[in-house]
Formats: C-alpha cells, structure tokens, sequence
C-alpha cells in the first residue's frame, strides 16, 4: 500500500473533500470510513467524510469556477484534459495497481481501466474542436439561423465500486472540455481511488493555475449522495449504479427538472448458434463472465445456445472454468480476484439457491474459497430449463446461466424477455443470423455484437442500454451533447420584419 501511495506522490490520506490546488479540506464533523482490501478483508486505511458543511464549500467552489471556466475557449480547456491525459499516463502502473488493491479486479483489468482514462482524455481533446452545431436555411427571406452549444454547469457524478476511476473519467474529461466543472462522489466502496485521481487533478489544475474544475466529496449515499440529487446547481447528475437507487437518483433529479445520464443493471446475454466459430465464443464468454469476477455491467450472465451444440459446447465451458486461476488480484498469473465484499458473497448464494429451486443444475464452481480469503468465490455455470425469474435478475457475481434453444428467432425472444438493456452479442458466421441480431427485432440493448462479446468496450462509441439499464449514453460519438445547452439563433439582416408561416399581423 505504501509502495504504490508513493509512487502516486501521495504523502498521507487525507480528508475526501477536495478543494483544488489550495489542499484538502480539514472536516471535524465528517464520519470516519475504513477502506478495506476485498482479497484479505484487512484495513487499507481510514478516510474522513464530508459533512453538509463541507459539501457546501466544495459545491459552492465549483459553481464559482465555472463562471470562468464556461469563457475559456473550448480549445484551451483542451489542453488541460491533455495535460490530465500525460500526468495519467506517467501513474499507470501504480493507480492502476492501486484500483486492484482496493476493488479486487485483476491487475491487467486494472491498468486497462487507466488506460481507459487516458484514452477517453485523448478523445475529449480532438472533440474540443468538434463541438459542432448545425446551420439551418430559413424559410423568412434575409434570416440566418443556427444551433450553438454552451456550457451547461457542474455536473455532478456518482460512481460505483467496480470501475473506480474509469467512468470518472468519462464524464470528467468530455464535461471539462464541454465547459463545466465535475464533482465526484465515488462509491464508498473505493474512496482511496477516488483520492488518488484528484492528487493528480489537483497537480494538473494548479500547473494551469486553476481551481474547482476538479472537486472530490466522499461520503454515503444517503448523506452525501442526496445533496447532490437534490441541489439546484447541478444541472446534470450522471449515476452509475443499481436499478433500484436509479430509480430514486432518476426521480428526485426530474422533480427539480434536472438531467440525468443512469447507467444502471445489465443483464447481457450472448447467443451461440450452431455455425458458430466456437473456440472464439469460447474465449469470448470466459473473460465476460470471469472477468471482474462478474462485476461488471457488461459481464456475460446469460448464453443461449442451439439444442444440437448445447452438450458439447457445455462440456468445453466446464473444462475452460477449472482452468481460471483465483488468488491476489496483483499476482500477474490470477484470472479472477475476489468479490468486493462479503454482502456481495451472500447475494451470490442467494442467486445460486433459488436457481437451483426453480430447477437449475450447476454444472462447475459456486462454492466459497476460504483458503484464499474472506471473498472468494469459484465462478458457476448453471444449466437452467428455461429463463425462470432469478435468470431475469441481475446478481452482480460470476453466475453463468446456459439456456438452449431451437430457431434463431426462439433465442432472440428469450434474450430480449428480461427488464435490462445493456449489452448483447451473438456468434454466429451466418450474414443472416448476425444481420437478424442486429435489426430493429433484434437485440433490444443499447450495445449489441457480431462474434465479440458483451464485455469491455472501446471509447469511441456511446455507452449505455435501454430499459432498466436507464437509457444514458457516455464516452463516445456524440454524448458530449448531454453535458451542454442548445440555443437556436435566428439573426435577421433586413429592415423588415416578416414572420414564420406566412403571417401577416398589422
């Protein structure tokens, strides 16, 4: 823990809330929160909370700060995400060695999810020139109109433990260079993360000799969180999290007609059929299933496989499961680390209980490691007769359901039959089947695949499902466009004044 704070240039753990290059805000009334490592349950370290008092002062900041921020030329707040990008890049290694410390995600996942980070900065410069609008011809004689795009205010962004600093990342950097400042609430889960990204933002902020772009607030949910939700200066509040706590993010932001972008559940499924390159489905539903040790929003929980490969195919998945490595996230040979707590333990076996009463059979793994720690688990498969009520929920833990079917369009209907949204795939090497997938009566989720899987996805394109997954989009293509305002602008250029539709008045 030492060796990677060090690396990191952090000297001590200070107190979660952030006030920009000026130092970290000393809260007496804020609430001790332990941080704890997931693979051995011990103590990392201990982190004050914020109280309302200090949320006020980190609040109030960043609305200061971006009565400035909003008239720096979107190019030059380009440069600032640039330089975040470069300082990223300099403390791959030990933030991203850091993230497997605190969340149990493998060390490869971890650096990749930095990685991620710097891509999504990448991005967001080019776009700092691309904040395009549109030119539009008037139907009045000697009119102009246009659209423009400004600045829409502080954003405000709830994370969860299981992406720490990526999705941060995907709203800080395109809503920095769009014009406004971000205030963070990371999960409680991951508060050391958190921390670590803004010594960093704090250093890139004051070589620009800025304040408030970047703001921290740690704390719970219902003490922290809830202000966010309900403040009036945070014109956007964008939530990775539960359907359940989307719900009440989605409805206490809409009743003071904020904007919301929810990332919510995912139950994603993956379609083989009988054509299929099956040592590429194979790979492909190993890593979206183990991978994160099913901890992702795009992790693979469902594969839906025609009836004449479904033996075969099933024996292949068994075999490829008791080959998964367990053990400490930062050992280079570990596939799976742990769960990221013993509640997430207990759900895991709740899930895999009422499987097996409504008539699953599982096939390989769902038993608990204690020899290796507090939160290991061995990943499940679980042949299911049918897709019975737990298939249709999410558990955030690496249980696999197998369902089989007949004809293409029996599977497609089975994958679309669940409340969820979020990713999709089918692999296949028939043009028909792979087209079929992706048509409007295909997959039904925001994201949907050809012969990859439902897990991990490149930056470039917008993020996000349907459903009760919440209908956001983030990073990529054009979702820049939640974090401004649009104005039409008509400009008239003649003495006259004629009016729209033909109206005569006067």
């Amino acid at each position: 823990m030492k060796a990677i704070l060090d690396k990191l240039e952090i000297q001590d753990i200070n107190p979660g809330a952030c006030s920009g290059p000026d130092g970290w805000i000393e809260d007496p009334q804020g609430k001790m929160l332990d941080s704890y490592n997931p693979t051995t349950g011990e103590s990392l370290a201990k982190v004050i909370q914020a109280s309302p008092a200090t949320y006020e002062k980190v609040i109030s900041q960043a609305n200061e700060a971006f009565k400035t921020w909003r008239n720096l030329p979107a190019p030059k707040r380009g440069q600032v995400v640039r330089d975040l990008s470069e300082a990223l890049r300099e403390l791959k290694e030990p933030l991203g060695d850091l993230v497997s410390l605190e969340m149990g995600k493998i060390r490869a996942e971890g650096h990749g999810e930095v990685q991620e980070m710097i891509d999504i900065c990448d991005f967001a410069v080019g776009l700092s020139r691309q904040l395009y609008g549109l030119s539009m011809h008037s139907e009045r004689p000697g009119h102009r109109m246009y659209e423009q795009w400004h600045p829409l205010g502080v954003v405000g962004v709830i994370t969860a433990f299981n992406f720490p600093v990526a999705v941060w990342s995907w709203n800080a950097a395109i809503a920095a260079v769009c014009g406004d400042p971000v205030l963070w609430k990371p999960s409680s889960s991951v508060p050391l993360c958190g921390i670590a990204v803004q010594h960093i933002a704090n250093r890139v902020m004051a070589d620009h000799g800025l304040n408030g772009i970047f703001n921290l607030i740690i704390g719970s949910g219902r003490e922290v969180g809830d202000l966010l939700l309900e403040d009036h200066r945070l014109p956007l509040i964008s939530f990775t999290g539960s359907t359940k706590i989307g719900r009440h993010v989605s409805q206490t932001v809409a009743n003071r007609f904020g904007r919301t972008i929810l990332e919510l559940g995912g139950n994603n499924a993956i379609i083989v059929t009988d054509n299929a390159d099956q040592d590429l489905a194979l790979r492909a539903i190993l890593f979206g299933a183990v991978g994160t040790a099913g901890q992702r929003c795009t992790s693979t929980r469902r594969i839906i496989i025609q009836e004449d490969i479904i033996g075969d195919f099933s024996q292949q998945l068994v075999s490829a499961y008791k080959q998964v490595k367990l053990g400490d996230p930062l050992e280079g040979d570990t596939l799976m680390g742990p769960l990221v707590d013993g509640s997430a333990v207990e759900e895991m076996f709740d899930a895999l209980q009422q499987a097996k009463d409504e008539g699953g059979e599982i096939l390989t793994g769902g038993v608990m490691r204690p020899d290796l720690g507090p939160n290991f688990v061995e990943p499940a498969i679980v042949k299911m007769p049918s897709q019975t009520a737990i298939v249709k929920q999410e558990t955030f833990a690496p249980i696999l359901y197998l369902m089989e079917y007949k004809q293409l369009q029996e599977a497609i209907d089975i994958h679309n039959d669940v409340p969820q949204g979020l990713s999709s795939a089918i692999f296949t090497d028939s043009l028909r089947s792979a087209e079929a997938f992706l048509s409007v009566d295909g997959s039904d989720c925001g994201i949907a695949n050809v012969n990859i899987g439902t897990s991990g996805a490149e930056i470039g394109g917008a993020f996000g499902g349907e459903k009760e997954t919440g209908g956001g989009r983030e990073s990529g293509s054009d979702s820049w466009k939640a974090y401004m305002r649009r104005q039409t602008n008509t400009i008239n250029f003649l003495p006259d004044l004629p009016l729209a539709q033909g109206i005569e008045f006067g």
